[in-house]
């Protein structure tokens, strides 16, 4: 029995201001809020969804933001760095956009790759990179065209407590195969057009600390839900301890924690995120699970309220 992922499904990471968090992705990043609802197992905090227009596999960043949480560290046992992927010749739209926001920019290249690097409002590191590949994004925000726009992930920096566990189980468990080493990095690519790309800094990264501008943990596609079960059956064979399937409402999930410290989630494309609201109104009302509902008005009382709103850079 073997198994393989087309890429990344999504990404979630810890926060601490809910407001800053949606100014960020979506006021600056262009990126549409997809999905507003909580943490199901904490009710009084958001989990909040970025993404395309309809919040696709690959496209989807997930914040638990937690006011007067701690700060965490990155390091070991996290994604280091998310990477966006946006279509070619719009870098330069990018740096310009970021820095008219007052965020520093620096540049770095992997790979032969040029990338713009930065972080955002609570030191999350994040990337962009120019591809071909992908669908261009039909969201418009801001003035951002279809041209310049987020498409989604390009992929992630995985920082290993253990590299060679972690290169192992992207290639023995997920089915990514090994594409390259350059000087720092070993760099792996799964089928899929976007979320493809992951690289592995060759050297030991020191344990990171949990907490706000940290990732909690990276989410692998499953195809759909019988695909899933397979998958929980092969990470066993593997020898990691997966999960019981656990019903997240938009995907079905597993989760497990791979030899180099890195949580990983193995996540279903279907059902998406208009099982619950219309495409059209995707991430405009608070969404709750039914066994919520009844408690609807307290929760939300104890919620920060939040928007989407246009915002204006420094230059303006």
């Amino acid at each position: 029995m073997s198994q393989q992922t087309a890429g990344i499904h999504h990404i979630t990471a810890f926060a601490r201001d809910p407001q800053a968090n949606v100014d960020f992705y979506a006021g600056i990043l262009g990126l549409r809020l997809v999905k507003k609802t909580i943490n199901f197992d904490a009710p009084e905090v958001y989990h909040l969804y970025f993404g395309n227009e309809s919040g696709s596999p690959g496209t989807i960043i997930t914040f638990f933001p937690a006011p007067g949480s701690s700060r965490g560290r990155i390091g070991g046992g996290q994604v280091g760095i998310t990477s966006y992927v946006v279509p070619p010749g719009s870098l330069d739209f990018w740096e310009a956009r970021l820095k008219r926001f007052g965020i520093t920019i620096e540049r770095a290249t992997r790979f032969g790759e040029p990338y713009v690097q930065f972080s955002d409002n609570e030191g999350l590191r994040l990337e962009l990179v120019e591809r071909e590949a992908g669908e261009p994004s039909s969201w418009s925000w801001d003035g951002i065209s279809a041209d310049q726009a987020i498409k989604g992930f390009g992929g992630a920096v995985l920082y290993s407590v253990n590299p060679p566990s972690t290169m192992a189980a992207l290639q023995r468990t997920l089915g990514l195969d090994k594409v390259g080493e350059d000087a720092d990095y070993a760099r792996f690519q799964a089928p899929g057009d976007i979320g493809n790309i992951i690289d592995v800094p060759l050297s030991r990264m020191e344990w990171g600390v949990g907490g706000a501008g940290t990732v909690h943990h990276i989410a692998w596609r499953a195809k759909d839900f019988d695909d899933h079960v397979r998958w929980q059956q092969f990470v066993m064979e593997q020898g990691y301890r997966p999960t019981q399937i656990i019903d997240r409402q938009y995907f079905n999930a597993i989760y497990f924690r791979e030899g180099g410290g890195i949580l990983f989630e193995i996540a279903t494309d279907p059902p998406g995120f208009a099982t619950d609201e219309q495409a059209e109104r995707l991430g405009e009302k608070l969404m709750l699970p039914e066994w919520y509902e009844k408690h609807r008005s307290q929760i939300e009382a104890n919620l920060q309220p939040i928007q989407v709103r246009v915002l204006e850079g420094e230059s303006e």
